[in-house]
């Protein structure tokens, strides 16, 4: 989800609620503590040099239970970091507590929450590290017994 699309759907809303990919809320007395640009400049297995950006949000709970961030606060809060940030219309990733460490999220949104959403590492330069795309799946109980995927002067291992 990018700035633009929260925004949007914020304006339409009563209050807000997020869910976490275990479908728990995301207590409702939560925190907006940060909106931020993370810059990250890196070179991938392959020797590519990347560049990434996206816009940071990071809920926190207190025991403030008595406070509920509302929409039009958090459309302000937004508006402000895109004007002084000079952010661009980025792609969201969430920060959020999780047990012992802080949990990085995708954004997305349902109609009536807005869902975090698991994110998952992954090679970037499939065409050059040799990682094949997919294993091929064998069934023992089929009889074959040579994978010609895995010789050994295949390479793979």
């Amino acid at each position: 989800m990018k700035l633009s699309q929260i925004k949007s759907e914020l304006k339409k809303l009563p209050t807000i609620a997020f869910k976490l990919p275990n479908g728990k809320l995301v207590p409702n007395h939560f925190h907006v503590t940060e909106v931020g640009k993370v810059t990250k400049h890196f070179i991938d297995c392959g020797g590519t040099v990347r560049n990434e950006e996206v816009a940071n949000f990071q809920l926190w709970e207190a025991h403030d239970y008595d406070h509920r961030l509302h929409p039009e606060k958090l459309v302000h809060i937004i508006e402000l970091s895109e004007k002084t940030l000079q952010l661009d219309d980025l792609e969201i990733e969430v920060e959020y507590q999780m047990q012992d460490t802080i949990g990085k999220f995708s954004l997305e949104y349902d109609g009536t929450y807005f869902l975090l959403t698991s994110k998952n590492t992954n090679c970037l330069a499939h065409d050059k590290c040799g990682i094949p795309q997919e294993k091929l799946k064998v069934k023992l109980s089929e009889g074959k017994t040579t994978l010609t995927c895995c010789t050994p002067e295949s390479s793979c291992c």
